[in-house]
């Protein structure tokens, strides 16, 4: 025991984190493995957006891949490989509590998809608020290659950005998906040359980081609702929640700035 506790407390962190202005970017740090998912790295991730949704000074975050060949793989499929482990277990137990918490997350977040998105990580990419997409990365509905039906939530999010049809050919062929096509069929923000993506990703990041953080997450928040509501209950929930936005400073801070001619300095309370 002591020996494993030792060898893990050796091996480099699989999730990397830093923060700027307000912005937090955590990397996807297993390079060597285009930053597969393994046990490490599900952990990880899900302590740095825990971390993140409670920091009051992280107002956005964004997720990246370290290294330039991918944002992340899907899972490491060496780390299970003949153990009989279900996998069944494996999703309810790590990965759809990362979805959930993504979602649930009432504050920006932004995929830098740098290289390649696969199986999981192509879902984790999808999960996020906005993508921005290197010309040379891809995204992969991979699971059909190995016999496997896409999961971490690929169906939800799949038919809500492309429609039935592109979403069945997606997850049916598993074929890959280019950064143009991927900006045309809606599924990501949008598409720079790989030399532009970090500034353009974090020029976005600072513009949302400066803006009324409440306000967003309860946009977040509508937005969730809005995708399984009829219009009526839609309209009385979005009546509630512009009353709690009507009660922040960044709403006085913006009325104020309107009626001075200014720029509004929100500080996301």
């Amino acid at each position: 025991m002591e020996g494993k506790v030792a060898a893990e407390a050796d091996r480099p962190p699989t999730v990397l984190t830093a923060r700027e202005a307000g912005v937090l970017t955590i990397t996807l740090n297993r390079p060597a493995t285009y930053n597969a998912f393994n046990e490490a790295m599900k952990k990880e991730l899900a302590g740095a957006l825990k971390d993140a949704g409670r920091d009051g000074d992280v107002r956005c975050v964004v997720i990246r891949g370290a290294g330039e060949k991918a944002f992340c793989s899907g899972q490491d499929l060496k780390e299970h490989q003949g153990s009989g482990r279900s996998l069944r277990e494996s999703l309810e137990r790590s990965y759809n509590p990362l979805i959930r918490r993504l979602r649930e997350m009432e504050k920006p977040v932004i995929a830098m998809i740098n290289g390649v998105a696969a199986g999981a990580g192509c879902s984790l990419a999808l999960a996020c608020d906005m993508r921005i997409m290197s010309s040379r990365a891809v995204l992969i509905e991979v699971f059909s290659r190995i016999g496997l039906v896409p999961d971490s939530g690929s169906h939800w999010f799949l038919p809500r950005l492309v429609g039935m049809g592109r979403a069945f050919e997606y997850a049916a062929t598993g074929r890959d998906i280019s950064a143009e096509e991927a900006e045309h069929v809606g599924l990501v923000n949008r598409v720079v040359p790989p030399e532009e993506l970090a500034g353009a990703t974090m020029e976005l990041a600072r513009s949302l980081a400066e803006g009324p953080t409440k306000t967003i997450g309860l946009i977040k928040r509508t937005l969730n609702r809005a995708l399984s509501s009829d219009l009526g209950a839609l309209l009385e929930y979005e009546a509630a929640i512009q009353e709690i936005a009507s009660s922040t400073s960044d709403y006085r801070e913006g009325i104020a700035a309107f009626a001075q001619k200014r720029k509004a300095r929100f500080t996301g309370t």
